[in-house]
């Protein structure tokens, strides 16, 4: 783990200590969209127009955020659209490396060895910390972005025109719901996984531990009348909460410590996690190796031996029984 400065990598962790012990996740820096006609989005400069075989996307399949974006070019069918980099699981004194093994598709744009040299190559004095996903323009040359939320909502309707799959997994009049659904769910489970884990003092862990859970059994609740978090309807509220359940057994409820109770305890939320994992596309972007690999050999404050347990045994291909609301 670390982070660049003025162009330079340092091999840095994160600094809890000015913090009161808590982990803080800084801004993603690049904020600029891909649209249908090349015009600014909500954030950043304009010019990135959505063109077949313009853009590579550079990934991490541990990583909840970058899955989200590789959810989201299956279900759209954007595999062909948009070229793929997926950087090795153990990420150590070097950050996100191209290091061959299993399930690593090397960087085919400037044969990179380290995932910092492609943020470089887009800002030579970049300072700021290396994270995935990364959504590349060929043409300009330069990242577009590396804000996995924005990044989703760019595959969902950007390249509508130019041969994507049908879908609107961000619908005008959910939007509202969406939006404070996913507000919740990312200051209190997906980040407050890690705001739990990475914590170094008592305080800051049970801090985030207590929220964290109370969402889950809001969740749990809500979803025992309803197939989706939205109804009837799969959004992307669903597929970025499916990212941080898929790790939360087999990761988060032993190495992070979040483990007053695992998503098996929940009936309607190891259910829906069941559902979603079984929806046609989604497996395929689960890899449990790439995902225990990387938490258990990478953490080394956490687990300094980098031992991966071999448990606990899933079987997310079980009957879900989430059918039964289509229709209600």
């Amino acid at each position: 783990m670390g982070l660049l400065v003025d162009g330079v990598w340092q091999d840095r962790w994160y600094d809890t200590k000015s913090t009161g012990g808590r982990f803080e996740r800084s801004s993603a820096p690049f904020r600029s969209w891909v649209t249908a006609n090349g015009s600014p989005g909500s954030t950043g400069k304009g010019g990135f127009k959505a063109e077949a075989g313009r853009y590579h996307l550079y990934v991490s399949l541990a990583c909840p955020w970058a899955h989200r974006t590789l959810i989201m070019r299956k279900l759209k069918g954007l595999e062909e659209m948009i070229s793929l980099s997926v950087v090795h699981w153990r990420m150590l004194e070097h950050g996100w490396t191209f290091e061959d093994g299993p399930g690593v598709i090397p960087d085919p744009l400037r044969r990179a060895q380290y995932l910092h040299q492609v943020y470089t190559s887009a800002e030579p004095t970049y300072t700021g910390r290396v994270t995935v996903p990364v959504l590349w323009d060929k043409e300009e040359a330069t990242i577009v972005s590396n804000e996995s939320a924005e990044i989703i909502r760019m595959f969902n309707s950007a390249f509508d025109g130019i041969g994507a799959q049908p879908g609107d997994y961000y619908p005008e009049h959910l939007r509202g719901e969406i939006d404070a659904l996913n507000a919740r769910i990312y200051d209190t489970v997906n980040n407050g996984v890690y705001k739990a884990g990475f914590a170094t003092t008592q305080h800051a862990y049970e801090e985030a531990i207590h929220p964290l859970f109370e969402t889950l059994d809001m969740l749990d609740e809500r979803l025992a009348s309803q197939r989706y978090l939205c109804g009837d309807r799969l959004t992307e509220a669903d597929i970025r909460l499916f990212t941080t359940l898929v790790r939360f057994d087999p990761v988060y409820v032993g190495h992070f410590k979040c483990n007053l109770r695992r998503i098996a305890d929940y009936p309607s939320l190891s259910g829906y996690l069941r559902d979603l994992y079984q929806t046609a596309g989604i497996a395929e972007t689960v890899n449990m190796q790439h995902i225990k690999g990387h938490y258990y050999e990478s953490h080394r404050t956490i687990n300094p031996t980098g031992i991966v347990p071999l448990g606990p045994v899933l079987d997310l291909d079980a009957p879900h029984g989430r059918d039964r609301f289509q229709g209600l």
